[in-house]
């Protein structure tokens, strides 16, 4: 007798987000247990909940604790999850809800942005060979010392891969407001093209670079190789399927994939520096310390051996990052600390760039043409991204698309 199919389904708060599409989501999964594979379900908080969570908290305590609000914003999908349990039981179903914890959701200690370090099975293995289905509080995970912790933003897709991963299910199923990924946002240009299959490489660049999705979901499903459909659960048109690339013949014709954008970017500048050895490392080991990502970097030095030193970083850290950039700033004899939270990045995503010529000059040429400035350039193997002008960073999206003409297909 062949096993049954096991399927991980994933519904974000979008999907969530009143009782009429919580049992619009109980009935999809029902469904697809009656097609005969068996489910574990992870959900997000319902609707805007867990940003209604932080404005009560800063209200009540202006800066809150990083333990207490991430066991506050935890609560947001135990509510998601139970709900949608119940829901389950009302179509007839036996179903049980688990919080992250239950669920064997091991994680480290770094409140807001917790990685995972393991994945325990047992339970949800157990309820499963009960006949029940499962439905898990995505986004939260626990600690060896029994403290919550939360995944950060859309860290129900890295709860989902990861279960995934652990149960050797035979794909995970994303479900949002949206019906797939495309080549760039499609609210923003109007030309948007759906992608039937991206691989996991140029996906992660897209996620890591304005697409909404977790980037760590799609590096857990590279490395474990995990099929993952992005769809809507808003109706049955196909999606998107992420899955390990295809080999391709020895000349792969290069191709730009997407165009994503981020207006979440801030930069900060320390001005006439001393140029000596260790002045990156006094700056950026700090930060690193306190779980503060920097991206781009660029250092000009000059012939009076100071130097200009410029990086970004999330626009939502830059408050955090200016106090701990201070002191190192002065202790390093730089002039001037300087921040701009004004800025925003696109990028043009395609496998084979860098060792294809052409695509820059033309990105750069694009935007040159449509007077848009570009403040900063940094580029990986199958990415080139600009930092542009919050203002001008729809059109800068809407010009690559038309330029690399990804309408077309």
């Amino acid at each position: 007798m062949r096993p049954m199919e096991l399927v991980v389904q994933k519904y974000g708060g979008s999907s969530v987000a009143n009782a009429d599409l919580i049992r619009n989501v109980a009935q999809r999964i029902c469904q697809t247990s009656k097609g005969g594979a068996q489910v574990v379900a992870v959900v997000s908080a319902m609707g805007d909940t867990t940003e209604d969570l932080i404005a009560l908290a800063k209200k009540v305590a202006g800066s809150p604790d990083v333990r207490e609000l991430d066991l506050l914003l935890s609560t947001g999908e135990l509510v998601s999850s139970t709900l949608l349990a119940m829901a389950i039981r009302s179509l007839g179903h036996e179903a049980i809800s688990l919080s992250g914890f239950q669920a064997g959701i091991r994680t480290d200690s770094r409140y807001g942005k917790a990685r995972i370090s393991a994945v325990e099975t047992e339970r949800i293995k157990e309820e499963m060979d009960k006949g029940r289905l499962v439905v898990v509080a995505g986004f939260q995970g626990i600690t060896e010392d029994m403290d919550v912790t939360t995944l950060g933003r859309g860290g129900s897709d890295t709860t989902a891969v990861a279960l995934a991963a652990a149960l050797e299910a035979q794909r995970c199923e994303i479900y949002t407001d949206v019906d797939g990924i495309y080549t760039a946002d499609p609210q923003v240009v109007p030309g948007a093209r759906k992608l039937e299959r991206i691989d996991y490489e140029e996906m992660l660049e897209l996620a890591s670079y304005g697409a909404k999705m977790h980037p760590r979901s799609i590096e857990l499903g590279s490395v474990y190789n995990v099929p993952i459909y992005v769809a809507s659960s808003f109706s049955e048109t196909s999606g998107t399927l992420i899955e390990k690339g295809i080999a391709s013949a020895m000349e792969q014709r290069v191709k730009v994939t997407g165009i994503p954008y981020d207006r979440n970017v801030a930069r900060i500048t320390l001005r006439r520096v001393p140029d000596h050895p260790g002045i990156a490392a006094a700056l950026f080991e700090p930060l690193s310390n306190e779980g503060i990502s920097v991206d781009t970097i660029v250092q000009n030095s000059g012939s009076d051996k100071l130097t200009d030193l410029s990086f970004t970083l999330a626009r939502t850290e830059l408050e955090r990052a200016l106090e701990i950039v201070a002191p190192v700033a002065e202790s390093v004899g730089a002039e001037e600390v300087t921040s701009d939270a004004t800025l925003s990045k696109v990028s043009i995503i395609g496998s084979g760039m860098q060792h294809a010529p052409g695509y820059a000059s033309r990105m750069f040429r694009a935007l040159a043409e449509n007077n848009i400035n570009i403040e900063m350039i940094t580029t990986s193997e199958i990415r080139i991204t600009c930092i542009v002008p919050e203002s001008v960073v729809h059109e800068a999206t809407r010009v690559l698309h038309d330029a690399f003409e990804l309408d077309q297909g």
